[in-house]
């Protein structure tokens, strides 16, 4: 090999490259070492005796594991998917209880939203218990074929 002549390994083979084409590669070759690993793990700031001092946590952090260690900057947030899949599943709950009569529609408000006893129902329609309990489950079916 020639003074001034350096080797580079590339596509399975060596390639002689001059002196500038030799840093030039050697300075990306680094730069893209430093973007994929050096970013992407912590660095240990040690004492005299070896033991860690400070941790310089890694420049690219993922928010789950920003979360997971519970940082101050999201206590107790709900991840941007949960929160999306809640609105898709309360969107389809309006729609199927769109398609229920009036008064299965009141049933459920009654019971579901307002929190009333089937018994306190029933007293309000002057009907039995049992009744508004069949209606229920028959309304409750209906809703799960509509969900699904």
């Amino acid at each position: 090999m020639e003074a001034g002549k350096k080797r580079i390994w590339v596509r399975g083979q060596y390639v002689e490259v001059t002196d500038e084409v030799y840093m030039a590669y050697t300075q990306g070759d680094r730069k893209m070492r430093y973007f994929e690993n050096d970013l992407k793990t912590e660095r240990f700031v040690l004492g005299k005796e070896g033991q860690v001092v400070r941790v310089i946590p890694s420049r690219e952090d993922s928010l789950d594991r920003l979360m997971d260690e519970n940082a101050q900057q999201f206590p107790h947030e709900e991840s941007v998917e949960n929160t999306v899949l809640h609105k898709l599943e309360v969107d389809k709950l309006h729609t199927a209880l769109a398609v229920l009569t009036p008064e299965e529609r009141a049933l459920i408000q009654a019971l579901f939203f307002e929190e009333k006893t089937e018994r306190q129902y029933a007293e309000e329609l002057g009907v039995y218990r049992n009744a508004i309990h069949v209606r229920k489950i028959r309304i409750l079916k209906k809703l799960k074929k509509l969900l699904e």
